[in-house]
């Protein structure tokens, strides 16, 4: 299977981030946890001096470091240095979790870690599960196990409903219920589904 190509869903991205800045009255900390080329950070959270930027590749971080010099980069596996409470020197407004595929590992580790916690705090995610998922292959995902025993594993059509759902079970270790969860499906045969969750404490 050909590797997915960064930001092919780019202006989707970019317009719901920019709904999500539109809601904060002051630029907020933000989490990057896949920060890639820093595309998101240019046309989105720019105006934020407050951050964290995490991601695998060595040259990537080095280009991330230059171009937000007051945010903490890092070049790590984002779901285990999460895990271990990376970041948790700041308090996060805003988790921006954007891998190629599977979100829930990152996701869950930042609620499961030792940290300050915002009293409200938004996510925004894009998922690349779909595709997987309409091919037959929920059960085979961790996060989806559960969903899968109740309802089936043929959850495609309702996969936003299935988001919102794991969106609640992942953010309860932290203190927060969802208090509003909007997205929608998008890309080839509408394989990503970007959404946002704003949460409360």
């Amino acid at each position: 299977m050909a590797k997915p190509k960064d930001n092919s869903t780019g202006r989707q991205k970019v317009w719901l981030r920019r709904q999500v800045r539109a809601t904060l009255p002051a630029p907020p900390c933000v989490m990057e946890t896949h920060a890639g080329l820093g595309f998101i950070f240019e046309r989105c959270w720019s105006g934020s001096i407050c951050g964290i930027a995490i991601d695998k590749d060595k040259g990537r971080t080095e280009v991330l470091a230059r171009q937000r010099p007051t945010w903490s980069v890092y070049r790590a596996d984002a779901t285990k240095a999460l895990a271990g409470g990376l970041g948790s020197h700041l308090t996060i407004d805003v988790l921006d979790v954007d891998p190629y595929g599977d979100p829930w590992p990152t996701t869950l580790a930042f609620f499961a870690s030792a940290r300050t916690f915002a009293q409200t705090m938004h996510v925004v995610v894009n998922d690349g599960l779909r595709n997987k998922v309409r091919m037959g292959g929920a059960w085979h995902v961790g996060a989806l196990r559960s969903i899968v025993e109740r309802h089936g594993n043929d959850v495609f059509p309702k996969y936003l409903e299935v988001c919102r759902e794991l969106m609640g079970a992942a953010v309860e270790p932290a203190g927060y219920t969802v208090s509003s969860f909007r997205g929608y499906y998008c890309g080839h045969n509408g394989d990503m589904t970007h959404y946002w969750a704003t949460l409360t404490r």
